[in-house]
C-alpha cells in the first residue's frame, strides 16, 4: 500500500529527478560505507585517507555517519525490515546504505532536519543509479519520521537476541560474551562498543617537546589531558582534531589508542639491544618501541605483505626514525635469523580484533565464531617460531586486541606447556591498571578503562 505523508510531515517530500543535492559529508559517508561493504575495506583507513578535502564540519559529520551506521547496523536493518516489509539483505547495496544513513540521522542526530535526512538519502540513490528505489526510500524514512519511538527490539522475547538487537551485535558474539563474562558484563561491553572512543595520541619525543605540543593544541582551543593508564599518552577531551592532524603530518605526534601504547612499554627496549617485531604492520608499535629506545636499538620489523611493510617504512620516515630495518617474511614459518639473536621479541599477533569494535565496528559483521579458533591456532604457530629468536635472559611479549579467552589466556597456557624454558613475568609499566588476569597478564576493556580491549603477556627465556 502506498503511504501518504501526514500533515505534520509536509516538509519531508520525495525528491524528483537525478540532480538533487547531496552534501559532501553524506556523499563521502555513502562512498566509504559502500567500499566497506563491497570490498572489505576498513572504515578507519578510508576515513583517515579520503576526507582531507572536506571542511572540518563536513569531516566530523562524515565520521559520525560512517561509524554510527556501522555500529548500529543490525538495529537499523531491523527498522528497515519493519517498514519495508522485506529483508534488508534483499535490497541492493546502495538502497540499503541510503536507508541506513537516513535512519541513523533520524534516530541519532537530533540536529539534522528530517527533510535533509530524507531528501538526501533519496538523492544518494539517484546518484548511485538506483533511482527506481527512491519511492521506497522516501516511504520508509517518512514513516520512521512519523513513528520516532518504534524500537525493533521491544517485542523480542529471547534475551540473547534482544540484547543483540539492542546493542547491534551478532547474536553468536553476545552469547559467547555472556558465557565468558556474565550477562551484565557482556551488556556493558557491547554498549561501550557503540560509544565514540576518545582520540588518544603520543608525542614523538625525538622530534618534539611534550610541553610545546600540548601548548600548541591548547592554543588551538583543544582540551587535552594526560592518560591515567599509560606513561606519555594523551587523550583529547574536546576539540576539532584539526591541530592533531597537522601535528601528525609533521611527525610530531602519532594518534594511537592508549591500550595499544601499553605494548611498547611492555617490550621495554633499551639502546643497543636487538629487537624483533614479528607482525609489524602498520607500524604503530614498531615506531613506538624505537622511539622509547631513543632510536638506538636495532629494530627489525617484519610482515608477510610487502605493501604493508612500505607503510611501516613511511611511518618511520615521518617520525624521523633511522633504527628500523624492514624484512618481509612469514612469521608462522621458519624465520631468517639465527636462534637466540634478539634481546626482545614482540608478537602482536593477528587476531579477530574484538577489542577494537569502537574503532573498527565493521569487524563484528565480518568475523564468525569459527574464526576465533582459527586465529588462536595461527597465534600459537607464530609464538612457536618466536621462541627460537629470544636469547637466554631475553624477553618475549605477546599481545592481541581481542577479548576472546581462546586468543589470550589459552594461547599463553599452550606456550608455557610446550616451552618450559619460558617463564611468565609481570607486564612492565602497568601499575595504574587494576584489571590483571591470573597470573600476571594484563587486560584492558572498553567499558572499564575507556580504551580498546587488549591482552598483554610477557615471558623471560630462562636458558
Amino acid at each position: 500500500m502506498k503511504m501518504q505523508p501526514s500533515s505534520s510531515e509536509g516538509r519531508v517530500r520525495l525528491s524528483r529527478g537525478t540532480g538533487g543535492k547531496v552534501s559532501p559529508a553524506r556523499r563521502a559517508a555513502f562512498d566509504i560505507l559502500r567500499r566497506v561493504e563491497e570490498t572489505d575495506a576498513y572504515a578507519s583507513v578510508l576515513l583517515a585517507t579520503s576526507t582531507d578535502d572536506l571542511r572540518p564540519e563536513d569531516r566530523g559529520l562524515c565520521y559520525e555517519l560512517v561509524l554510527g551506521v556501522l555500529r548500529r547496523q543490525l538495529w537499523l536493518d531491523r527498522i528497515i525490515e519493519h517498514y519495508a516489509l522485506r529483508s534488508a539483505d534483499k535490497l541492493d547495496t546502495p538502497v540499503r546504505l541510503a536507508l541506513r544513513l537516513g535512519l541513523y540521522q533520524l534516530r541519532f542526530l537530533a540536529r539534522v532536519p528530517a527533510s535533509a535526512a530524507v531528501n538526501e538519502s533519496v538523492n544518494l540513490a539517484y546518484e548511485a543509479k538506483t533511482g527506481s528505489a527512491a519511492a521506497l526510500i522516501n516511504a520508509v524514512l517518512r514513516r520512521a519520521t512519523r513513528e520516532p519511538d518504534y524500537d525493533p527490539s521491544a517485542d523480542i522475547v529471547d534475551p540473547v537476541e534482544k540484547l543483540a538487537v539492542e546493542t547491534s551485535h551478532p547474536a553468536w558474539m553476545i552469547r559467547r560474551w555472556i558465557k565468558q563474562f556474565g550477562e551484565d558484563e557482556a551488556r556493558q561491553l557491547a554498549e561501550a562498543n557503540n560509544r565514540t572512543a576518545p582520540v588518544a595520541f603520543r608525542v614523538n619525543t625525538l622530534r618534539a617537546n611534550a610541553d610545546d605540543v600540548t601548548d600548541r593544541l591548547r592554543a588551538a582551543g583543544d582540551l587535552i589531558e594526560p592518560s591515567s593508564l599509560v606513561p606519555g599518552a594523551w587523550r583529547m577531551i574536546s576539540g576539532s582534531s584539526q591541530s592533531l592532524r597537522q601535528l601528525a603530518r609533521e611527525g610530531l605526534i602519532y594518534p594511537q589508542d592508549e591500550a595499544s601504547q601499553l605494548v611498547a612499554h611492555a617490550v621495554g627496549a633499551r639502546p643497543g639491544e636487538r629487537v624483533l617485531d614479528l607482525c609489524a604492520a602498520p607500524g604503530s608499535k614498531t615506531t613506538h618501541i624505537a622511539m622509547l629506545a631513543q632510536d638506538q636499538a636495532l629494530m627489525v620489523a617484519g610482515d608477510i605483505h610487502k605493501h604493508r611493510l612500505r607503510v611501516v617504512g613511511e611511518l618511520a620516515v615521518r617520525q624521523g626514525l633511522a633504527s628500523i630495518r624492514l624484512i618481509q617474511f612469514n612469521a608462522a614459518e621458519a624465520l631468517p635469523f639465527a636462534d637466540g639473536l634478539f634481546d626482545r621479541v614482540l608478537v602482536d599477533a593477528p587476531c579477530t580484533g574484538t577489542g577494537t569494535l569502537r574503532h573498527n565496528p565493521e569487524i563484528r559483521w565480518r568475523i564468525r565464531a569459527e574464526n576465533i579458533a582459527q586465529s588462536a591456532a595461527g597465534q600459537q604457530q607464530i609464538l612457536r617460531c618466536a621462541t627460537r629468536m629470544v636469547r637466554p635472559g631475553g624477553r618475549l611479549v605477546y599481545s592481541t586486541c581481542s577479548v576472546e579467552r581462546e586468543e589470550n589466556e589459552d594461547v599463553v597456557a599452550a606456550l608455557l606447556e610446550d616451552h618450559t624454558a619460558f617463564k611468565q613475568v609481570p607486564v612492565a609499566a602497568t601499575s595504574s591498571l587494576p584489571q590483571q588476569t591470573a597470573p600476571v597478564a594484563v587486560r584492558t576493556w572498553p567499558h572499564r578503562d575507556d580504551v580498546s580491549g587488549f591482552f598483554i603477556a610477557t615471558f623471560i627465556c630462562r636458558n
